[in-house]
């Protein structure tokens, strides 16, 4: 009987009709600007040139729009503990979201000034709350991040580096908001379990507006995240990990980092795979760990299907090894030692699987990285 008014309490609670609303207004919200793209098309179309463009017709690029309105009637709905702690996320994120959606716009927003736009968008968050990441768990390190200073400029590059992260596995239909959506429920469950319901909430509230866009992105790619979604979505998911490792000090910064391990591997190996080619590492290519899934295996295994099905295959795929982390996470979060396994496992494994994908054979993820002459990654072209 306890366990029945446990269940029943969980989905008749403030915060699961908050995350209801959440999820229909944005749904309705992504409809509306599908359903009224001939008005605003002309400055919200994603047009088809570009080296890492795969969708085949002009498509409206502002599906963050939604997704922060539907935010805001979520907020409406919410218990008041969660809504102290949603507004300066709100708040805080318009930074990283306006910049965002100013280069949807416009696509003459620079990547630097949304980097420092994101990274602005952290500093204002610390600065409503006075919440900055003050522990990585790692010895040293930690002793530094007391210094308050060092503390925020460490916060802000985190939130800026997770921001950007989301945005470059941005690439194909359901990706970016299948494993974000997963990711904020990852959050949730580590933040109930060690008893913050109100994080929980916010966590859920997010992954609700979130999941409604999906349904208009996936499959058939009716409306895009853009800039502007993916940026804020990124800031918030970094946020909700620094109030989780600042709120609960039970949890380890490992198991938080696990959560989002396929964002930030894929471009922190971006930055290594371009030094080695001696390009920009914000130089856009079709060598990103989707991209390649795509091509060596998605288009061999549905060929038969439409290039935008097989996009959304991709991205479903791709987003759903996100379960593996936040599983691994959920179960490791107690113990350092085995979330920095957890972490390390899922970040060798990534590199392994592209280690696989370039040179047609398995090999150590070690071997590939420190091998002193360049990767054959261009004979994945």
């Amino acid at each position: 009987m306890n366990i029945i008014q446990a269940v029943n309490g969980v989905f008749h609670s403030p915060a699961i009709t908050a995350a209801a609303w959440g999820f229909v207004s944005s749904f309705a919200l992504c409809v509306l600007l599908v359903l009224t793209k001939r008005w605003h098309g002309v400055w919200s179309m994603d047009f088809t040139d570009g080296v890492q463009k795969f969708h085949t017709a002009p498509t409206p690029r502002v599906g963050g729009i939604p997704i922060v309105l539907s935010l805001g009637v979520a907020w409406t709905h919410a218990p008041a503990n969660v809504q102290a702690m949603l507004t300066p996320l709100l708040i805080a994120g318009m930074p990283a979201f306006i910049f965002g959606v100013a280069e949807d716009i416009s696509n003459r927003v620079g990547v630097a000034l949304r980097l420092l736009a994101t990274m602005a968008s952290g500093m204002l968050a610390w600065w409503l709350t006075d919440q900055s990441l003050h522990r990585v768990d790692i010895w040293g390190v930690d002793w530094v991040l007391h210094f308050t200073i060092v503390s925020v400029i460490f916060t802000a590059f985190a939130v800026g580096g997770v921001a950007n992260a989301i945005n470059i596995i941005d690439g194909f239909n359901g990706l970016a908001s299948t494993m974000s959506t997963l990711a904020f429920l990852g959050y949730a469950m580590i933040a109930w379990q060690v008893g913050d319901t109100t994080l929980a909430g916010v966590s859920l509230l997010l992954a609700a507006c979130v999941w409604g866009f999906f349904w208009v992105n996936w499959p058939f790619g009716k409306l895009f995240l853009g800039d502007g979604g993916s940026y804020f979505i990124g800031f918030a998911l970094a946020w909700v990990a620094v109030l989780l490792l600042e709120r609960n000090p039970s949890v380890s910064a490992f198991a938080a980092l696990a959560v989002c391990v396929h964002p930030v591997t894929e471009v922190l190996f971006s930055i290594y795979r371009r030094k080695v080619k001696k390009a920009n590492p914000g130089h856009p290519d079709r060598l990103h760990f989707h991209s390649l899934v795509k091509r060596r295996y998605v288009a061999r295994w549905f060929g038969q299907y439409t290039a935008n099905i097989r996009n959304s295959i991709t991205g479903v795929l791709i987003g759903l090894l996100t379960l593996t982390a936040i599983v691994l996470a959920n179960l490791t979060y107690e113990s350092t030692a085995l979330s920095v396994l957890a972490f390390v496992g899922l970040g060798l494994g990534y590199v392994a699987f592209y280690a696989r994908m370039v040179r047609h054979s398995w090999c150590s993820p070690l071997a590939f990285l420190l091998v002193k002459r360049k990767p054959p990654i261009d004979s994945a072209l």
